[in-house]
C-alpha cells in the first residue's frame, strides 16, 4: 500500500493495521525517518518536501512491487509525506510484514534505500544561513547501488 500525504500519521495504527488478521505474519519491520535538526553543520528550522502527484505514486508502486517480487511478503507500506515538516517530524513509513524476520528486515531496508535515490521528492531546508535544496548524497546511491 502507497499512501503520499500531507497529514501525520499514527506509528502503532499504520502497523496494526498492515497485520491485522494474518495469521501468516510472523513479523513486521519498519522505518520511520524523522526531520532532523542539523544538517552540514548547520542548524535547520524546518524541511519542504515537494513532489509530483501522480508520478510519485507510480514511482513508489513500482518500488514496492520489486520488494514484493524478491522477498515473500504479505504485506508492505509507505507512507510518504509533503509540505513543510518541522525538526522532530515524521517524514516517511517504511514497513514489511512477512512470515520470517530476514525477509521483513531485508525489504525494509531496501525500500527505505530505493526511496531516498528513486522516489520523486525534493527538499528545501531551511537554516539558519538561509533556504537550500537538498541535493543527493553518494552515501545514499552506494546503499542503494547494493540492491542492484
Amino acid at each position: 500500500m502507497i499512501r503520499v500525504q500531507k497529514e501525520d500519521f499514527d506509528l502503532g495504527e499504520e502497523l496494526r493495521a498492515l497485520g491485522a488478521g494474518n495469521h501468516n505474519i510472523g513479523g513486521i519491520t519498519s522505518f520511520v525517518g524523522l526531520v532532523r535538526d542539523m544538517a552540514g553543520g548547520e542548524h535547520v528550522g524546518a524541511m519542504t518536501l515537494e513532489h509530483y502527484p501522480g508520478m510519485t505514486e507510480k514511482m513508489l508502486e513500482k518500488i514496492e512491487a520489486e520488494a514484493n517480487e524478491r522477498w515473500p511478503l504479505e504485506a508492505s507500506l509507505i507512507i510518504h509525506r509533503y509540505g513543510r515538516m518541522e525538526p522532530g517530524e515524521q517524514i516517511v513509513l517504511v514497513a514489511c510484514a512477512s512470515p520470517h524476520r530476514e525477509a521483513a528486515f531485508e525489504a525494509c531496508h531496501f525500500l527505505i534505500d530505493w526511496l531516498k535515490t528513486k522516489a520523486p521528492f525534493w527538499k528545501l531546508e531551511e537554516k539558519d544561513s538561509g533556504a537550500s535544496w537538498v541535493e543527493a548524497r553518494e552515501s545514499d546511491d552506494t546503499a542503494a547501488a547494493k540492491w542492484d
